[in-house]
């Protein structure tokens, strides 16, 4: 009876899927839940769970990550309540990271100590994902989280599991300092595994000693009475500066905490993980849901006086497909008129294919060994068989290739400072790269970023009718923009590209959020390797948020998330240039004034990025998929 539904007409990832939804239904006691493999980043909505998409020939690394992210999503599902745990959440970025991470720690390890096979899937995914994190490559302690640590070392306290190989560098290098300070309630947690209340009471008692504490957790019956005493003494001493800055450096009641923390807890963090806001576009996955793409780690989190990005609301902001943006017909004479730029450029898009695809296909050339005693029958020397019958048969076998499956996305610029030629080169460099990596069987994803409004849109009518609070972070609205899907064909997309041409499209730029944004998609991929070339005319400017902000806020965003990108993802960025030097920003940047261009430098640096040797030589992870 169970496979009496099955369509016989289904391949094995089909299948796979079918079984996979099948045991989180079992696993969840969920009978409406249902599954579905997509490029997306992984999580549950409602009842509807989003896996990671494993490669069509099912290798045995991707079955059990699948698997993991799966049991994963389907035990927070039965063991966790949402509603307890938003209730009781804290609002500090740090305390909160904290919180949600143990707590998917907990539902994880119900699952583990009750079946074996859980706890080798959830340890196979568990191990992706730090390792896409990039926690191999921490030497510093600074340079990851303590939430992940602590989650990693609870995770070790109720399964005795140690943390996964790519993480354990990171977890000795938290476990004194975590251990001092929390060591006995890491032990008390054991017993309280099934009762989620009990155990986060004492999540937040462990929030409190590692000195993220804020003030609602201080104000609690448990907290101890010296801390209220100590917050009284803070107030008198910090009258002369203010009421509500003495509140602010009171939050555990011990110390001073710095400027830039105080000004966190009033921006909205669009970038958090957990039950806040979550990045723009992403407001209808479910902030519990287990498992996201690696960003940089939170900014003003266990970093001193590290730079502190927010936005004032991102409920305005949309990710849109080219098409939504203009009718049909509009969109046809779009194109038309950019086919007419490239007319003069179709001898430069055969011969930068052909450069570029002699390059790569000499890597994916098939090689093989000969006069071997098995294998496949080697037809072509059956004639030493024919004349002398004494020879033994000759088999060959084919060796493994070292080219490794790609994918690259095009990040434009579609400010308002890219209007005119600028716009019609970068959409034409666009053209012909996508063009050229296809021909080579390279997928490509070409995305676009700008805002919705001149000078402030929805966001800063908010924040006036909000009474103009101080330090709003970003105010305005962001609009990125899908032309072209990784896995869509090109002659289905070509027409999207004409939309960059459009009158009245072209608005502000903030680069920081639209390179974070195009990376986590990269992430989002199965492919092996991911490259995130953007192309851009200079630094970030959006008159709105400036105005009310520093003069480098956008700038020093900007250049926080490049440098995290270039020193700890397994994404490799380059960027393009058009008329100005972005060599400032990115290691690796070439720039152009014209699409003729592209057969010289910048074909180079693309090049170099397929060669092993290079590709060794720079701090890339696996280009495995990160749930």
């Amino acid at each position: 009876m169970a496979a009496s539904g099955r369509n016989s007409n289904d391949g094995p990832v089909e299948e796979f899927l079918r079984v996979t939804a099948a045991a989180m239904r079992a696993i969840a006691r969920e009978p409406e839940l249902t599954a579905s493999f997509t490029p997306d980043p992984a999580g549950m909505h409602g009842t509807e769970a989003r896996l990671p998409l494993p490669s069509r020939d099912l290798p045995a690394e991707d079955v059990s990550v699948v698997r993991g992210e799966a049991d994963s999503q389907a035990l927070r599902l039965r063991h966790h309540d949402s509603e307890m745990h938003t209730a009781r959440v804290p609002s500090a970025p740090a305390a909160r990271a904290l919180y949600d991470a143990v707590e998917q720690a907990r539902v994880e390890a119900i699952g583990a100590r009750r079946m074996a096979g859980v706890a080798d899937n959830l340890s196979a995914a568990l191990e992706v994902r730090c390792r896409d994190k990039g926690f191999a490559r921490v030497t510093e302690r600074e340079q990851a989280p303590v939430a992940e640590a602590v989650a990693l070392l609870v995770r070790e306290a109720l399964t005795g599991t140690p943390p996964p190989p790519s993480a354990r560098q990171m977890v000795d290098l938290w476990r004194p300092f975590v251990e001092s300070r929390i060591g006995g309630s890491l032990s008390d947690l054991d017993g309280r595994l099934d009762d989620q209340q009990a155990f986060q009471d004492i999540v937040r008692q462990m929030i409190s000693d590692l000195g993220l504490a804020e003030e609602e957790l201080a104000a609690e019956p448990e907290t101890d009475e010296d801390t209220g005493q100590d917050q009284d003494e803070q107030e008198s001493e910090s009258t002369g500066e203010g009421e509500a800055e003495g509140d602010a450096r009171s939050m555990d009641g011990a110390g001073e905490e710095e400027d830039a923390g105080a000004d966190a807890e009033e921006v909205e963090m669009p970038y958090e993980d957990g039950d806040g806001d979550m990045e723009p576009g992403q407001g209808d996955e479910d902030p519990d849901a287990p498992g996201k793409p690696w960003r940089p780690p939170e900014y003003g989190h266990n970093q001193g006086e590290q730079f502190v990005y927010g936005a004032f609301t991102t409920e305005y902001d949309e990710i849109v497909d080219a098409e939504e943006l203009c009718d049909p017909d509009e969109l046809t004479r779009l194109r038309q008129q950019l086919d007419q730029q490239l007319g003069h450029l179709q001898n430069v898009i055969s011969r930068l294919a052909n450069r570029l695809q002699r390059r790569l296909m000499a890597k994916q050339t098939r090689t093989w060994e000969f006069d071997l005693e098995e294998g496949l029958l080697d037809t072509a020397r059956l004639t030493r068989v024919v004349t002398n019958p004494s020879h033994p048969l000759s088999y060959k076998i084919e060796k493994d290739m070292n080219f490794r499956d790609t994918v690259v996305t095009l990040l434009i610029d579609n400010s308002g400072s890219m209007r005119g030629r600028p716009i019609s080169v970068a959409a034409m460099s666009a053209d012909i790269l996508a063009r050229t990596l296809e021909r080579c069987g390279v997928k490509v994803e070409i995305l676009g970023f700008t805002t919705r409004a001149w000078k402030g849109g929805q966001a800063r009518e908010n924040w006036l009718s909000a009474g103009k609070p101080a330090n709003p972070g970003r105010l305005n609205d962001l609009r990125h923009i899908i032309y072209k899907s990784a896995d869509a064909p090109w002659r289905r997309a070509r027409k999207n590209l004409g939309l960059m041409l459009r009158e009245g499209l072209l608005k502000e730029n903030i680069d920081g959020e639209a390179l974070l944004w195009a990376h986590d998609r990269l992430l989002g991929r199965s492919e092996q390797r991911r490259i995130l070339m953007i192309i851009s005319d200079g630094a970030p400017v959006d008159d709105s948020t400036l105005s009310v902000n520093a003069g480098n806020y956008l700038e020093r965003h900007l250049r926080q998330i490049i440098e995290w990108i270039e020193s700890y993802s397994p994404v490799e960025l380059l960027a393009i240039g058009i008329g100005h030097d972005v060599t400032r920003y990115y290691r690796r940047a070439v720039t152009i004034v014209d699409a003729e261009q592209l057969g010289g430098t910048v074909m180079d640096q693309l090049a170099e990025l397929f060669d092993e040797e290079d590709a060794n030589a720079r701090p890339a992870g696996r280009g495995r998929r990160v749930a």
